[in-house]
């Protein structure tokens, strides 16, 4: 393995010796308890999202992405999963408000746990990686700008999907099952 791949692991499992596992179990228990789950994140941070709600989907979940125009409306019981990386996004921030407003409960997964999104999240996972908030001077990741944070969530989600699949008694067969065959 070349030095840069080696340098890109290592980087990505320094994110994974800070994460709090016990924030992700707690994560987990609020999206297995949700009735739908609405999923949003901007740019490459939302194709990591798009991922994830996939995921969810194969498990059973009702899951769905803002912006597609079969999302149902959220409120009691449902949950919006956001991410913010570097702590603040306008469109976040205003997906929270409409969110909470109809009664939804909102989880924040972000790089940036003093971040201005994370005060109106109910629910705030920190996923501690270099993004473009903090990606100049001191300590920085080989990856360019936020591509630590949005690597690590691909790891994150994946994880999450094993530790929902095992919460909600779902076999990969089960999961194989709610793929699609139009491809």
């Amino acid at each position: 393995m070349t030095s840069l791949y080696r340098d890109a692991i290592t980087d990505l499992e320094r994110v994974f010796d800070r994460l709090d596992d016990a924030d992700v179990d707690r994560a987990v228990g609020v999206i297995a308890s949700s009735d739908r789950v609405a999923l949003y994140g901007v740019g490459r941070e939302g194709l990591q999202i798009k991922g994830f709600c996939m995921r969810l989907f194969h498990l059973g979940c009702r899951a769905a992405m803002v912006g597609d125009m079969t999302t149902p409306p959220v409120g009691r019981g449902d949950l919006l999963i956001v991410s913010a990386g570097p702590g603040y996004f306008s469109t976040v921030e205003a997906l929270m408000g409409v969110a909470k407003a109809a009664g939804a409960r909102t989880l924040l997964i972000t790089a940036q746990p003093d971040g201005r999104c994370a005060g109106a999240a109910d629910f705030v996972l920190t996923l501690p990686a270099q993004t473009m908030a903090n990606d100049r001077g001191g300590a920085t990741s080989v990856l360019p700008m936020g591509s630590l944070y949005e690597g690590a969530q691909f790891v994150l989600f994946e994880v999450m999907i094993l530790k929902l699949r095992a919460a909600l008694g779902v076999s990969a067969e089960a999961m194989r099952a709610n793929h699609t065959n139009l491809e």
